[in-house]
């Protein structure tokens, strides 16, 4: 029996906070719900919103950060290998479960986000105009030269 791999990237919003417990040996796992949005044309023509969600698990270190710094709402992109399990609810009806067991995640949602979809800028943000009033110069970013696209045409895609 040959082997296979399942390997998933998802960007979406927590669903609920971040859910910490405890393994038998001590180890902390976190829980929470991802909402994956996308907007695809129905039959009439318009666009329709559609949501999956899957149940993200995080273990030992990343369980730990994501306990600490992810709350509902926040964006953030999930790594990691997909679980498939069925189970039959308390109403008797069989039903399906999207797991991802999480290798890691990225907080996507800036540090001052007040949680609502707004975004105040960060503190601090009007320094850049102090620095420059005390003389200070912002470094420039730096050029591509033209040999950086030489290789191109090796690219293989």
């Amino acid at each position: 029996m040959s082997r296979g791999f399942s390997r998933v990237v998802l960007v979406g919003n927590l669903g609920r906070d971040p859910e910490m417990r405890y393994s038998q040996n001590g180890n902390p796992i976190t829980n929470f719900s991802l909402a994956v949005g996308r907007r695809r044309r129905g039959p009439d023509g318009t666009y329709q919103d559609e949501t999956d969600w899957f149940r993200v698990t995080l273990f030992r270190f990343n369980a730990e950060n994501a306990a600490e710094w992810l709350k509902k709402g926040s964006r953030v992109l999930v790594e990691g290998q997909l679980q498939i399990r069925m189970y039959t609810g308390n109403d008797g009806v069989e039903r399906t479960s999207v797991d991802v067991l999480a290798d890691s995640f990225l907080n996507l949602t800036p540090r001052d986000d007040p949680g609502d979809g707004s975004y105040r800028a960060p503190a601090g943000a009007g320094r850049q105009e102090q620095g420059r009033q005390s003389g200070a110069q912002p470094r420039p970013a730096p050029q591509p030269r033209e040999d950086d696209f030489d290789d191109l045409d090796d690219v293989p895609f």
